[in-house]
Formats: structure tokens, sequence, C-alpha cells
């Protein structure tokens, strides 16, 4: 991967250099068959996802996209650092791709890994309309494997985009089916008093919201490669092999929790990015994101792959096989996740000194340079007793103590934090930010509207960053949900205390109850989306226009080009 400061030196060079590209695709009216329904949909090349595109480092692609649909369209290429004309978000860095008309996009492959692709307009993405991205490196990886498979998830609902939204506006619980029975009542009773358990559902009833409120979508399939559980997407491999899975979560909605029982895996990358390996029994993909993992199957026989919902009302389901048609055991989903006070903890007007007795300090990690009382220089030394616990006593620092999401692994062993995460080779020096931007993630479940500062994006005015600059942002989600926050265009220098150290990724995940921090080297001008990567919290106004002033001239004079409303972001 290049050193950020040659970004602009390699822009003018790629014109000169021999190695490009040139890929063809159509976006397309098409049938997305789940195995438990078929619905009209949209995808690229006739199909849902559409191609796995292959580029190298170094290379200068050229993708013509035509539009065959009736409305407008445009294509964002996730977690790509490019020219920001090139991004692809109708009215901030283009107008959109007219019905009938075929863009040219154009840009050079700065980086490696493992990335994706989707529409940015109105609910196209949930519809189908995204793929994978893998760019092959100039050098050689850090680590080995034999063969390689994308594993692309995503959450298909048998309603359309459009009808979801108007659904959730009408009655946000419109897609809640798990919600607290009679015999959950009689069980938290016995477990911890029936006066308690009383007073515990009327708090929840004051503040209108329940425990089962994780999840804003269910009754949906989760698709692996577009094939459903039974469907049972196969990959095959020789016992001893070592296989790269580049799993990619383009879902609308839905985070997994992954396992493939019978086998361990090594997180070798996050977000395309490298990262030191750290073995694992079971991982959390938030919306957006993408992690890769080398597994080693040393028997004959099938391994399931299981993705399942954080909120356990779904999952998605592929084989890994020595011979096609061999199958394993499908696990059982686990009991439904439920939201506890911690997670509500940081919502405005919440009595905070009468929580149960939660320590609410040890949930703001906001010492000046990352988690509240953690030693940077020895993530060793970290009292995890004041962290968050799960049902297996794991600790994780960026969930609420007591949240009710805390993950553990369905054999006990090792779920991964985010504080695992370490970069293979730092992208940056490690320097001070020269400012800080503190970015409250807001909303009212009841009205299903969500923001940033308690303002909608179209009330909103623009970030500014100046170009040279490094900002370090605070989130604080003053909600009851998980946002997947995605700064477009730059890098996100995500805290895990580790300085020079800490994972570079393009999504980041921010609990309920909790204070997380990034960073971010300002160094690509132009007009940028930040959003959640929730598709339905980002159309109701989570979201923000980044505007990086400065910078080389050439692109100062794009970014000053007014951009005409080519539909929406």
């Amino acid at each position: 991967m290049k050193p950020r400061f040659l970004t602009g030196l390699l822009s003018l060079l790629m014109p000169a250099m021999v190695m490009a590209g040139e890929y063809d695709l159509t976006v397309d009216r098409v049938k997305i068959d789940t195995g438990d329904f078929v619905k009209e949909g949209i995808g690229y090349n006739g199909a849902s996802p559409g191609p796995v595109m292959r580029f190298k480092e170094g290379e200068n692609v050229r993708i013509n996209v035509t539009n065959n649909l009736d409305e407008m369209t445009s294509i964002h290429w996730h977690g790509l650092i490019l020219p920001f004309d090139q991004d692809g978000v109708p009215g901030i860095s283009f107008p959109g791709i007219k019905p009938g008309e075929t863009f040219t996009y154009e840009f050079p492959i700065q980086q490696a890994g493992t990335y994706w692709f989707h529409s940015h307009s109105g609910f196209q993405e949930p519809d189908g309309a995204y793929g994978a991205i893998v760019i092959e490196p100039e050098k050689r990886e850090p680590f080995r494997y034999d063969r390689e498979y994308v594993v692309q998830l995503t959450d298909k609902h048998p309603h359309s985009g459009d009808r979801i939204m108007r659904n959730l506006k009408m009655m946000p619980d419109y897609y809640n089916r798990e919600q607290q029975t009679v015999g959950e009542f009689f069980s938290d009773a016995s477990k911890n008093g029936l006066m308690n358990t009383i007073r515990d559902r009327m708090a929840w009833g004051d503040m209108r919201m329940m425990k089962a409120d994780v999840e804003d979508l269910q009754g949906f399939t989760g698709l692996i490669n577009g094939k459903g559980p039974e469907q049972n997407w196969t990959g095959l491999f020789e016992p001893g092999e070592r296989i790269r899975l580049r799993f990619i979560n383009s879902s609308a909605m839905t985070y997994f929790d992954i396992r493939i029982p019978g086998l361990d895996m090594t997180v070798v990358q996050a977000d395309g990015n490298n990262v030191q390996p750290v073995n694992v029994d079971e991982f959390r993909i938030g919306v957006a994101e993408t992690y890769d993992v080398i597994v080693r199957p040393r028997d004959k026989q099938a391994y399931t792959i299981f993705a399942e919902s954080m909120g356990r009302s779904g999952y998605a389901r592929a084989t890994l096989a020595p011979e096609e048609g061999m199958e394993a055991a499908v696990p059982q989903l686990r009991d439904p996740a439920r939201l506890t006070m911690a997670d509500m903890s940081g919502m405005p007007g919440m009595d905070h000194g009468n929580m149960a007795g939660m320590d609410h300090g040890d949930m703001d990690m906001n010492s000046s340079k990352g988690m509240s009382g953690m030693d940077h220089s020895n993530m060793e030394g970290m009292d995890h007793g004041s962290m968050a616990m799960g049902k297996g006593g794991q600790s994780d620092p960026f969930y609420a103590k007591g949240s009710g999401l805390v993950p553990t692994a369905a054999n006990g062993g090792k779920f991964l934090s985010y504080a695992d995460l370490k970069a293979q080779d730092p992208l940056y020096e490690d320097r001070e930010p020269t400012r800080e931007i503190e970015l409250r993630l807001t909303g009212n479940m009841e009205r299903y509207t969500w923001s940033i500062n308690g303002i909608k994006y179209e009330d909103a005015d623009p970030i500014r960053l100046k170009y040279g600059e490094r900002v370090r942002f605070k989130f604080v989600n003053e909600t009851m949900m998980t946002h997947p926050m995605h700064l477009h265009g730059m890098w996100s220098i995500l805290d895990v205390g580790a300085d020079q150290w800490n994972p570079i990724k393009h999504t980041v995940s921010v609990q309920p109850g909790t204070t997380v921090y990034m960073e971010t080297e300002v160094d690509e001008p132009g007009q940028w989306a930040f959003h959640c990567h929730l598709s339905y919290h980002a159309a109701a106004g989570m979201f923000r226009k980044v505007i990086v002033e400065g910078g080389p001239e050439s692109a100062q004079a794009k970014t000053d080009v007014l951009v005409e409303d080519g539909g929406e972001v």
C-alpha cells in the first residue's frame, strides 16, 4: 500500500503508466431468488450480486457503467481512495447517471485488499445493486494461502427498500419479530424477582422503547454470494490447504456474527488493510465492513460457514467442502439479544446515577488519546474488569459495561474485538491531531428519525476540513442502536490505544452508550459523504457532507464547480 503523501504524485503519473484495465458494467432489473422467495431487484451485468471486480495495485482502471434502468443510478467504490469526482455520490461528487446513459469512471488503484461497490442512489443497494472488489497487491502478502473465496453477505427482504422505509416511518417496530413474551417475563421474574422485573418493564415502557430493539429490520433471508441457506453456496478445498475467505457485509441493516464450527480462523485483514494476525473462534462484522480470514481444514469433511444476525432473527449459511454436495450440520440460532439500561446510558435525560449500580464513567473511552484509564503502551495492562462483560465472562472495551450486545463465542472461545486489531505496517506517522470534532449520533426511534448532533442531513451545514490537517472525530452514541459510520475518500484510523499501530478502516461501528474515537489524515481534497451505513438510518438523516478545503489547485478547482442535484444520496 502506498504512503499517502505519494497520492498526488501517483495521480499525475498514472496517465503515463502502461498498465490499465477497462471494465463494462450494466445496471439492470433482475430477478433475485433467495430459496425462500423470488423478487424483482436491481443488479449488475444481469445478476445480483454483481461480478467480482479484480484490480491490480498500481494500475489505472476505466469502468464504463451503462444505466438500463428507468431511473437515475450511481456506483460508489466503497473504501477506495480516489479523486472525489469518481466517488459516485449523486449531489455531492457527481450528478448521477441518467437512464440510458453510460458514465465512465476512471481512477488509479492505490491500495490492495478486499472492498466492495454499490449504488448510492435511493434504496438501490438494499434492492440488490452491490458487488465485490478484490485488489491484488504489488508486493507479496505477509501471509500464505493456497486458494481464496469471496464471501459476500446481505440481508435480502421480500419488501422493496422504498416500502420498508415507508413502513418504518409509519411504525418503527413494524419489522420487529422478536418481541418479549409472557414466558420471558416469568423467566426474568424467577431470576430477578417479580418487583424488579415489573419495575424494569415499566422503565422501558416509560421510554416507549423495547429491549428487543436490536435490529430495525427482521424477516429477511441471509444470502452468501447471492445464495440463501437452502441454496447453500459451496467453496471447494483440498485437505491441508490454507483458504483465504474475503468476508464482505453488504447488508442494508444487519450485523452478522460469523463462525465456522470445527475450524479456527486467523484474521489477517480488516477493511482492506493488513493487520497483525489474530486467531479467533468467531467475529462480528458490521454493515459495510470487510474481514479477511485464513482457515486450514485438515480433514476430508464439510464445514458450515454460519453467519448469525446480531439480533438472532436470521442467518446466512454456506459450506466449505472437499466435494460438491457435501454438507455439515447447521447450528441453531442462539437466544435473541436483549438491550439493557447500559445500552440506553448515552441517551439525553437518562438518570445515569440511578441505573442499577452501573459505573458509566468506564464506558467513555475518552482520554486525550483513547480509552479511559488505558495504558496505551501496554494493552495487556487494561483493566478488563471495568469493561463490558459478556455472558461467558469475556470483556470488550468497545461495548458499554453491562451491555446486552456484548458478543461471546458460541464455543466459549475467542471472539474478535476491535481492541485486537493492530496494523501490520503503519500507514501514517503517529502525530497529534490538530483539532477534535464531536459527532453525537442521535435519533428518535418512535418517529424513526436519525441525525448527527440532533440535526438531520437536509438541515445541516457541511463539515469543513483543511487539507493537510489531522482531525480527531469523537463519536458519542446517544441512541440504543449500533451505527457503522463510514467516511468516504479518506482512511479512518480507529483508536484502540495502539498509537501508530492503530488499525486503518473505512467503517467504524459505534455501540450504544459508548464513545469511540478515530483520526483522519485530511489528504484528499473535494466533497465527500460521511454517514451511518445502515441504509434506512442514512436515508432518515444520519448523514453529512464533508468539504476538504485547500490542496492541489487542480483538485480544488473541481471542488469549486457546483454539482447538479442528481438524485438522493
